[in-house]
Formats: structure tokens, sequence, C-alpha cells
């Protein structure tokens, strides 16, 4: 059951690049004229459970798979979700990506549910902060793609780039009144704290009706 739950994944997975370069080039040919938009980079929050979902395939590790599923359950859903608070970003002049945007977001909460209830996640406290290494490890290659690309155009890898005020809502307000830094930090503490609330919920949940 395991083998055939990563093996779905990992085909999903493979939907998701296909559907990524399909972005990229509708992007730079459609909508831009030939020119690459850097802001459109697929390395958001957003885009890492495509990269970890076509690991599945590879890996043969059983932890650094639970690994990623804990991933999907806590940091996936809750990027998921919490777009929908400001679908600004989702919308585009050129009516399939915005379909498109709008279905990839739905795609993650599914992933994150169906992570949720496949029983390979790791649902303790342990498990989560294993977890976490992967958002800190994309935060930290996110922080080195903004700094290196900054010079080819506007890149902003996981909202986190020193070269641009925070622009995210509440967070901006922080960055206003204690600087740049403090809004970056405070981002990536809001975006942890929350796939902990997710995590403990996962708990509370799997707790009341296991996984068979």
């Amino acid at each position: 059951m395991k083998q055939k739950i990563d093996k779905i994944f990992f085909i999903i997975g493979l939907f998701m690049l296909v559907s990524e370069v399909w972005k990229q080039y509708s992007l730079t040919y459609i909508v831009n004229g030939g020119v690459y938009d850097w802001w459109y980079f697929p390395f958001q929050l957003c885009s890492i459970p495509m990269y970890l979902l076509l690991c599945l395939a590879p890996v043969q590790s059983n932890k650094i798979r639970s690994i990623i599923y804990t991933f999907l359950m806590n940091y996936s859903l809750l990027s998921g979700l919490f777009v929908f608070f400001n679908t600004n970003g989702m919308f585009y002049s050129y009516l399939p990506l915005t379909i498109h945007s709008f279905l990839w977001h739905f795609l993650l909460i599914g992933l994150g549910i169906a992570a949720g209830i496949s029983g390979q996640a790791d649902y303790s406290t342990s498990g989560f902060l294993k977890s976490c290494l992967i958002y800190i490890c994309g935060c930290l290659a996110a922080i080195g793609l903004n700094i290196a690309c900054h010079s080819y155009g506007i890149i902003n890898m996981f909202y986190i780039s020193p070269y641009y005020t925070m622009n995210q809502p509440v967070f901006n307000l922080v960055s206003q009144f204690l600087g740049n830094t403090a809004g970056i930090l405070c981002y990536i503490g809001a975006i942890i704290t929350g796939s902990l609330l997710l995590h403990k919920c996962w708990s509370v949940i799997l707790k009341k009706y296991p996984c068979q």
C-alpha cells in the first residue's frame, strides 16, 4: 500500500513538473514577449512539493520519505490554504495561467490532506522538527537565489529577498516599523508556527481516528 501511495504521489509530481514547464513557457512567450520574468522562477514555498514528490521514487530511505510526507501535511497544506486569504498574485492576463494557479493550490491542499491520512508521515514533535529542516533549507536556498540572480531581474523567492521590503500583509507593517529583517524573520516564524499548529491538529485527529 505504501509503495502504491508513493507511486501515485510521484506521478502527481511529474504532472506538476509538466504543468510548471508549460507555465514558464506561457509566461515567457505568451505574456512577456520572449523575455523571462525571474519573479516567476519556480522556487516558492508552493513549488517545493513538486520537487519533493519527484524525490519519492529515487529515495530508498523510509525515514526521508516520512519527512517528506510530514512536510506535505504541514507546510504544503498551510501554503495551499493561506494563499486564498490574499489571491492577488494568482491572477494573470492570460486566463489559462490563472486557472493553473488556482488548480495548483487546490492540489496542494489535497496533497497535504492525503499525506496526513496516508499513515506515512511522522506525527511526533521530532517529526515536525525534521520537516522544519526542509523549510529552513528552502529559505536558505531562496536567499541564495535572490542574491545570485538579483542582477538578472526582480526575483523574490519565498518573499524573503534582502533587496525588497517585505510585502506580505501584516508583515509589511512589521518591516515598516522594525525594519525589513524583522519583517522577514517574523514571516518565517509565522509559517513555522502555522505549520506547528497544523501538526498538532493532525496529532489530535489521528489519535481519535488512527490511520488503518
